[in-house]
Formats: C-alpha cells, sequence, structure tokens
C-alpha cells in the first residue's frame, strides 16, 4: 500500500469540476434562450459567480436550501451550478404539482431562499404566509418587474450589481447537492437528495454510454442539445449536466409549447434531446404534412414507447431510443443499446431492441428477481421486480425512514417495476407493480397492451387499465383517443388476435371493453395518469 504524503490534494467529486471542464474546453460555445437570449459559456461562468455573490450577501451558506420555480432557461441552467458549487442546496421545485403539494414540498424541505418565474408569482404570493422559514424572494422575468408584495429583487438586476470573481470552494463530496419531491402518486411526495459525487458520477457513466455504444441516437461532438423534460424533474434526466461537460451547443426553450419547440429546432438545428411518449407524440402530431425533423436524436423515458410512436417518428425522420431511470436513481440506470452481436439486424427488427427498456449503463447492477429474491428466467415471460445498485442512487428519503427502509430491503433499491428478460440480457418493463391486471389468476402487462394496440392506424393514444371484476378480480380495460376515424371494438379485437397468434400476448389478456375520449390525463411530468383513470373507470 503507498502512503499518502500530507501535501497530497484530497480531489473531491464536485459539481464544480463539470462545469469548469466545459468553459475549459469550449468557451465561446453557444448557449441559447428560446428567441430572446443567446450568449457563450464564458459569459455564463461569470453570471455563476455573480450568481453566487448575490446568493451570499442574502446569507445563503453551506446547506442553505434554495428553491427554483423557473420554466427550462438558461438561467435555471446557472442555479444548477452556482447554488451546489456555493455548499448551497439547489432544489428544484415541480411548478406542475398542486398548490398544496407545492406549499408541502418547501416547507418540508425548509426552503430559505427563493427563485421565482413570474408566472408563478400569484401561488408564491397566496402561499407566503405559510412558508415560515423563508426569508428572501428573487423575481425571474424576460420582461419589466411586475408589481408584487415578495419582493423588489429581480434576477438579473441583481446580477448586474454582483462581481464576477467567486471563490468555490472545496468540501466533502457527499454533502446535499440537489434536492427534488417524487410526484406524490401513493401518498405524500417525498424528499430525494443527491449529493456532489452521485451527480458526477452518473454525469460521466450517462456520457460514456451515450458516447461509446451503438445506437441510432449516439451521440457526438456536434450536437446540439435542447431538453424537453423540465428542469425541475431529476435534472432534466441529468443531461444538462453531461452536455456542459461536453462543451455542446445547449438551447432551452422555456415554457413548452410546441410551435416554439418546432422553430428551434429548425432555427438552432437542434440534433439531441430528450422527452416522454407524451411529448414526441405531440410533436409529431403537430408536425405539419411532408415535414421532417431529419436526423433529431430523442431519448425516450418516464413511461413505456409504444413502437407504433416510434415507428410515426421515424416516419418524420427522428431517431428514437428508450432510456428508464425513477427519481431516487439519479435517474438514468439503462438505455437501450444495441450489443455487437445485434448489430446487423435490419431496421425493422431493430426497432423491437430500440423500444426495450435497455441494458444497463456503466456502473449500474441490475436483477430482476422474483419475491423470494431468485432471479426471472431470460424467457421473457418470466415476471419479476427490478432492483438495481449503483454509486448515485439515494441513500434515502429526506425525513423518512420508514420508506427508506421500504425502499432498500435486502440492501437492493427496490424500484417497483416489474419485467422480464431476455437471452442477451435486456430488460423490458411490463408493468408498475401496482399497474399490472391481476386477473383469474394470470398478470397481463397493460403496457404490453398499450404497444401493441397504438400499432393501430385508428388509434392516436391508448392506456390500459385494470377494473374491478366480480368473476375475475380484474379485467384489462383500453381507454383510446382515436384517429380521425374511430375504430369499431371489433377491429381492435381482431387486430389483438393477431398477436395472439404470434404468441407476444395470451387471449386471455384482450379487453372486452373499449372506451373513447378525447384526451388522456396525464401527471406532473406528462406520464399517463392511470391513478385518475381508475378512479373514473371503477
Amino acid at each position: 500500500m503507498v502512503e499518502m504524503g500530507s501535501e497530497a490534494y484530497e480531489y473531491q467529486l464536485l459539481i464544480k469540476h463539470i462545469l469548469e471542464s466545459g468553459v475549459r474546453y469550449a468557451p465561446k460555445q453557444e448557449i441559447v434562450y428560446r428567441d430572446v437570449w443567446k450568449y457563450t459559456y464564458k459569459d455564463m461562468y461569470e453570471r455563476v459567480h455573480k450568481l453566487a455573490n448575490s446568493l451570499k450577501e442574502m446569507d445563503v451558506k453551506k446547506g442553505t436550501k434554495v428553491a427554483v420555480l423557473e420554466w427550462d432557461s438558461h438561467r435555471y441552467l446557472e442555479c444548477y451550478y452556482a447554488i451546489p458549487m456555493m455548499g448551497a442546496v439547489l432544489h428544484t421545485v415541480n411548478v406542475r404539482l398542486s398548490p398544496e403539494d407545492i406549499l408541502y414540498t418547501m416547507q418540508h424541505a425548509e426552503d430559505e431562499v427563493v427563485l421565482v418565474n413570474q408566472d408563478f408569482l400569484p401561488l408564491m404570493e397566496s402561499l407566503k404566509d405559510k412558508l415560515s422559514t423563508v426569508k428572501k424572494y428573487v423575481i425571474i422575468t424576460d420582461n419589466e418587474m411586475p408589481e408584487t408584495s415578495l419582493t423588489d429583487l429581480e434576477y438579473e438586476e441583481m446580477l448586474k450589481k454582483a462581481s464576477n470573481s467567486y471563490e468555490f470552494p472545496d468540501f466533502d463530496e457527499n454533502m446535499m447537492a440537489t434536492l427534488a419531491y417524487t410526484t406524490g402518486t401513493t401518498g405524500k411526495p417525498k424528499g430525494v437528495w443527491f449529493t456532489h459525487r452521485h451527480i458526477l458520477l452518473h454525469t460521466l457513466a450517462v456520457a460514456i454510454a451515450n458516447l461509446g455504444y451503438t445506437t441510432p441516437t449516439r451521440i457526438t461532438d456536434q450536437e446540439v442539445y435542447m431538453p424537453l423534460t423540465p428542469m425541475f424533474h431529476v435534472h432534466a434526466w441529468g443531461i444538462p449536466y453531461v452536455t456542459t461537460l461536453l462543451g455542446y451547443k445547449q438551447i432551452y426553450p422555456g415554457r413548452y409549447e410546441p410551435q416554439m419547440i418546432a422553430k428551434l429546432i429548425k432555427t438552432e438545428k437542434v440534433t439531441f434531446s430528450h422527452c416522454v411518449p407524451t411529448i414526441l407524440q405531440m410533436v409529431v402530431d403537430n408536425l405539419p404534412e411532408g415535414m421532417k425533423f431529419e436526423g433529431w436524436k430523442v431519448i425516450i423515458g418516464g413511461s413505456k414507447l409504444p413502437k407504433g410512436l416510434a415507428l410515426r417518428a421515424m416516419d418524420k425522420g427522428i431517431k428514437v431510443m428508450t432510456g428508464y431511470g425513477m427519481s431516487e436513481t439519479c435517474p438514468v440506470l439503462t438505455l437501450a443499446v444495441i450489443k455487437p452481436e445485434l448489430q446487423n439486424l435490419s431496421d425493422k427488427e431493430m426497432v423491437d431492441y430500440l423500444i426495450k427498456t435497455g441494458l444497463p449503463i456503466p456502473l449500474v447492477y441490475l436483477q430482476v428477481v422474483h419475491e423470494d429474491f431468485t432471479k426471472v428466467k431470460p424467457d421473457e415471460e418470466d415476471m419479476g421486480e427490478i432492483v438495481v445498485r449503483a454509486p448515485w442512487l439515494i441513500q434515502s428519503y429526506l425525513k423518512n425512514g420508514e420508506k427508506t427502509k421500504e425502499l432498500w430491503r435486502g440492501g437492493w433499491l427496490h424500484t417497483g417495476d416489474i419485467a422480464v428478460m431476455d437471452e442477451y440480457g435486456y430488460v423490458t418493463i411490463v408493468d408498475r407493480l401496482k399497474d399490472v391486471i391481476k386477473s383469474g389468476g394470470e398478470w397481463i402487462s397493460s403496457l404490453t397492451l398499450e404497444s401493441l394496440l397504438s400499432l393501430h392506424p385508428k388509434i392516436r393514444e391508448v392506456a390500459v387499465i385494470g377494473v374491478p371484476d366480480e368473476k375475475w378480480g380484474e379485467r384489462p380495460l383500453a381507454i383510446i383517443v382515436p384517429a380521425e376515424e374511430r375504430p369499431s371494438e371489433g377491429e381492435l379485437k381482431q387486430h389483438l388476435l393477431k398477436f395472439v397468434e404470434e404468441g407476444k400476448i395470451t387471449k386471455w389478456a384482450i379487453p372486452e371493453k373499449f372506451a373513447f375520449v378525447e384526451e388522456i390525463p396525464k401527471t406532473s411530468v406528462g406520464k399517463i395518469d392511470k391513478k385518475v383513470l381508475r378512479q373514473k373507470f371503477k
């Protein structure tokens, strides 16, 4: 064993190293916000220093919780760095939660400073008297400072007055860096927090997987990046940290509007994004006839990518691939990269692998297990729960020991996702533990039915839930948003019978009932809200 000298530098894995690497490599690279703001990495770096000095004036120090309520912007990106680099904690508030849940998360976090976009001023003004820990508010606006009883501080004016020199300290890499909350679909939102070490290791592994493995969405050093996953949602899946590290051009669309998104993709020549299937659906549905986004690479996560949507996106020139993770995992665990022995498949055959949940990225250990922790057979039929280990998983929920014990049973993080595995090691999630349909002693995958129904040309969007049945316990119900022409129930049953003959589903899985709706409800992060659907159709 080599003895370390007392003069050796103890290198801590801190978020500041991500930013400084990107600025050193590409100081003149552009960062663009909508069609109103454009500056360089060097400019952003200076503004990060200014923001840190401004927050220091407000007595922000190590451990101080700073809440941000903002759309996806260059200013949010500055907060990603300045706040944790000071040793403070960035609380990315989910602005799509109910006012009641937003109040709960901010109280639970004990936020002391709040940076708030003017769009959320009415909300903050209504909650102000109940936020006893908050000492200061700062308004974020693209326009003139609005009238408000909260504060006279405005983000841009504050930065203008601040020094552009701040000495970001070294400290323990295991300090809390960011804090967010789960969407609370099964109770109160839970506090999910990550350290500097978590985020830096996650950044490196995601970069390696996206740069090094073979896939249609493989990135190069020429990408133009635009997130279409909210920046409040697990650091926009951690990709802004990856693209900053690599010095890529970055585009931030603000509030999501189809016309603005399409405009930015075209004018800024966006090549790389990520989103949930509903956002991809929105883009594909709103593209004019004959228009294509040739070469646009999009990683899809949050919920299963239906094969029908994947094929429609490919017809529009969009290259897609699935990724998987959850709020508790920082979040990326898998990507549907193509193993060397499968790279000679035809495009048609490869689609079936690109829409699988995928393979673990570097440093992730993933198993699919039964309740007794025995592994499932790699036959794509034997189902079990995904459990994982990786160096960036949360160690505990904030102030919630009971839920932490449930999460980490047996020394593995339990995802609650039910999956199968194939002979090559690819995992495919077939349902959430709470969403799988238990019918007459058989488990029916709602996600598989959704994917197969999505291939019908008369279906624009579909959700499948289990509804109570006196005889069988539960039966599947397909809830459908039709395309221009509404399909008959007979047509849909005949469509599914083809997949029975192919062995993809059993005849028992075919729903007896179909419901037609104009819109399917979504959660705050764009996933199909099956809790609402179950309540409506029970």
